[in-house]
């Protein structure tokens, strides 16, 4: 059984193949490494398998499932270089979409963000992972999607694509820390002085800072100090998959 899906409706379903198994890999719901079985697909979406695998195609094409043998299909890993080479292409794309974002996002979406903040908090105190990461993707997809630059958009959200199942490495060793305060919270206060230079430098600030914990631990996991499997087990519980179910799986909620 493959979790972290839904049944799909039956219309426009490579589509909406497509686009849940995207949202899902953005959202971190699938580890590095995690094995996608079409038919196990299929039967967990309640669809054939033709529009899942046109759908896994698609995000081969989009780098965020790796092909191997061509029949062995797994959400794609970073290497720390990639991951880095990434940040600072996110640094620009984020930093201007969050500066967009702040003469119009309206106080509500303020109010909202704050709610995401205090969401995240609280699932990384209580070890609620999985949570964690899908309150921190909420955080900035509404900041960025208030920016109302769809092509700007489309490019962060394919960088998401790769990025969000590498950041599951984060917890519970390589939480986010900051030598100051949250940078959420100056996110936060500079939305709420409508400050965009301010905004941006501290989305940018939060990409650095929060993620040393996670170059860390990519650089012991290069080296072969960390096994990364190991650390899958561990946000997980240490309980160990099933022999059915696909290395890597969301399940480990």
């Amino acid at each position: 059984m493959q979790q972290g899906v839904q049944t799909i409706a039956r219309d426009n379903l490579t589509s909406r193949v497509y686009n849940q198994l995207r949202a899902s890999l953005m959202e971190g719901k699938f580890w590095p490494g995690h094995r996608f079985k079409i038919r196990e697909l299929a039967a967990a979406m309640g669809v054939s398998e033709t529009p899942v695998r046109e759908a896994v195609m698609q995000l081969v094409r989009e780098k965020g499932l790796e092909m191997k043998a061509a029949k062995s299909i797994t959400v794609a890993q970073l290497s720390l270089a990639q991951y880095l080479e990434l940040r600072d292409i996110r640094l620009h794309l984020e930093g201007m979409a969050s500066e967009v974002a702040t003469s119009k996002i309206d106080n509500d979406t303020i109010q909202k963000l704050h709610r995401f903040h205090e969401e995240l908090i609280k699932a990384e105190d209580e070890g609620r992972w999985p949570d964690a990461l899908l309150a921190n993707w909420k955080f900035h997809h509404t900041i960025y999607r208030a920016a109302e630059m769809p092509e700007l958009l489309a490019l962060i959200e394919g960088i998401w694509l790769r990025n969000g199942p590498l950041v599951n490495f984060q917890y519970p060793h390589a939480r986010p820390t900051y030598p100051g305060k949250h940078q959420h919270l100056n996110v936060l206060s500079a939305l709420g002085r409508r400050d965009p230079v301010a905004v941006r430098q501290a989305m940018q600030n939060d990409l650095k800072e929060g993620g040393v914990g996670l170059v860390r631990l990519l650089e012991k996991i290069e080296s072969g100090e960390i096994d990364s499997e190991d650390l899958r087990r561990e946000a997980a519980g240490n309980v160990k998959p099933e022999p059915d179910r696909a290395v890597g799986s969301p399940a480990l909620r």
